[in-house]
C-alpha cells in the first residue's frame, strides 16, 4: 500500500512539474526615468527572463515619470519593482535587480532551501 501511495505522489509531483513547466509569466518593471540604474534593472530582469521563462513571459516596463498614474494602481512607492503578476500568488521584488538568486527565488523559479 505504501508503494503505491509512493507512486501516487510521485506521478502527481511530476504532472505539476510539468504543468508549471507551460505557466505563463505576467511581469511588471516599475523604472523611475532613463537612469543607469533603471537601464540595469531592465537589462537583468529581461536576461533572467529569456533564461529561465523563454518564450513564457510577458514584461511590461513602466517608467513612473511618463506614467504616474500607474503608482497607484500597484501601490509604487520605490522603483526599481517588479511584480508578478502571474502565475499566483503575485510577489513584489523592489531595490537592485542586479542580485540574479533574489529574482529567481521571488519568482519562484529557484527551490527554496533550508
Amino acid at each position: 500500500m505504501a508503494k503505491k501511495l509512493r507512486g501516487d505522489h510521485e506521478k502527481v509531483l511530476a504532472r505539476a512539474a510539468k504543468a508549471r513547466a507551460k505557466e505563463r509569466y505576467v511581469l511588471r518593471l516599475y523604472v523611475a526615468g532613463i537612469t543607469p540604474k533603471s537601464d540595469r534593472a531592465i537589462r537583468s530582469v529581461k536576461e533572467i527572463c529569456e533564461q529561465s521563462l523563454k518564450d513564457r513571459y510577458d514584461l511590461e516596463i513602466v517608467d513612473i515619470y511618463q506614467h504616474p498614474g500607474t503608482l497607484k494602481e500597484d501601490q509604487i512607492i520605490v522603483a526599481p519593482t517588479l511584480i508578478k503578476k502571474l502565475p499566483f500568488p503575485l510577489r513584489r521584488l523592489i531595490g537592485d535587480m542586479a542580485d540574479r538568486e533574489k529574482i529567481l527565488l521571488g519568482l519562484d523559479l529557484r527551490p527554496k532551501c533550508g
